[in-house]
């Protein structure tokens, strides 16, 4: 039986990069090594490195004004990095929506003026703010927003037109896209849409690094790793391979403009399930549903739990919403085939005629 795998993160990754990963493992290129044992400091790695870098810059367009750094921690570490690096007059605005993103002020406000300026939360985040009314404070060193949320399933279709825009974009960079030039700082936790967890993207405009604040810990000031090509400690290198494979594919696909136009199909397939449905619902405003994770939720907690457990059984796994969501999720990254999504498409129906 097929399986489709519809995890949040760590998620699917596509099968020819699997395939290609399992063919070098114990010997890469004739190298005698795994990536996994290679000095970090070696030709054999050194070109896996700067082709990663390479081909973020060129599939998403980053000019030469932009470090693009590739480090650990997770998204969540850029949560205290971004202040501790960004914070010169000590005054930042957030917008929330979503639990990552909430996430996110809440560490912030360890380290200056911190206020959240626009929110959702008080209908769980069904839609994003108007960015073009968000009442915006003077003298801030930055706007943080999440572009996609994860949890509940939205995304950001208009940007805040900022001096410095800040961005988490972990669960949607590489599959919608955005013009890199209107942000100050972009970070992305790589188990979504790059590759493995392990590494981190942070892509941050030159004249915002080296302003750190004075008890900044030197693993996260990022003057520490743009001046050493990311390799002022030993990086995440397997996973960096992977996301290198992983960017060859979607230059291959076709870039991250065809990748969006294929995620929006693929979320189109189910959206039109639930807007047809008697049994489903989405509870996120249309004009913002997010293409990457499709949440809805059927009559009751139990025909929920019902669903995900005969879709589990069906080879369809991983549907069971985040906790503080609930219902069902299905999150179809660029890794997730079309056929995944149509079969999930068809249980869909399924069920529901079986369950009127």
């Amino acid at each position: 039986m097929k399986i489709y795998n519809f995890a949040a993160g760590p998620s699917t990754l596509f099968e020819e990069v699997k395939q290609e990963a399992q063919r070098d493992l114990l010997n890469y290129k004739g190298s005698g090594m795994s990536v996994m044992e290679m000095s970090h400091r070696g030709k054999w790695y050194e070109d896996i490195h700067n082709e990663a870098i390479a081909l973020l810059r060129e599939l998403m367009q980053i000019g030469d004004d932009y470090y693009v750094l590739l480090l650990q921690g997770g998204a969540s570490t850029q949560f205290d990095a971004v202040p501790l690096n960004l914070l010169k007059k000590g005054k930042a605005d957030y917008i929330v929506t979503g639990n990552f993103a909430n996430k996110a002020f809440k560490v912030a406000q360890k380290y200056g003026d911190i206020a959240c300026i626009a929110t959702s939360k008080e209908t769980n985040y069904s839609y994003i703010p108007d960015v073009e009314k968000v009442p915006y404070r003077d003298n801030i060193d930055y706007v943080h927003i999440t572009t996609n949320n994860t949890v509940f399933g939205s995304q950001y279709n208009k940007l805040p037109n900022v001096e410095t825009l800040v961005a988490d974009m972990s669960s949607n960079i590489l599959g919608k896209w955005y013009d890199i030039n209107k942000f100050g700082l972009v970070y992305a936790g790589a188990q979504k849409n790059i590759g493995p967890a392990g590494l981190t993207v942070v892509i941050v405009r030159k004249d915002l690094v080296g302003n750190a604040m004075p008890y900044c810990p030197v693993m996260l000031d990022y003057k520490s790793h743009a001046s050493s090509n990311s390799l002022f400690n030993t990086p995440p290198c397997f996973a960096i391979y992977m996301a290198m494979l992983n960017l060859r594919q979607v230059k291959k696909r076709g870039g991250i403009k065809a990748m969006e136009e294929t995620n929006i199909y693929k979320s189109n397939l189910l959206y039109d399930i639930i807007d047809n449905s008697e049994i489903y619902h989405n509870n996120i405003e249309k004009s913002c549903r997010s293409i990457m994770n499709v949440s809805f939720i059927t009559r009751s907690p139990e025909m929920d739990a019902k669903f995900v457990k005969v879709a589990q059984d069906a080879g369809l796994v991983t549907l069971k919403g985040h906790k503080s969501a609930g219902g069902i999720r299905a999150s179809i990254y660029n890794g997730m085939e079309i056929e995944g999504v149509k079969a999930l498409a068809e249980f869909m129906k399924k069920f529901e005629l079986e369950n009127k």
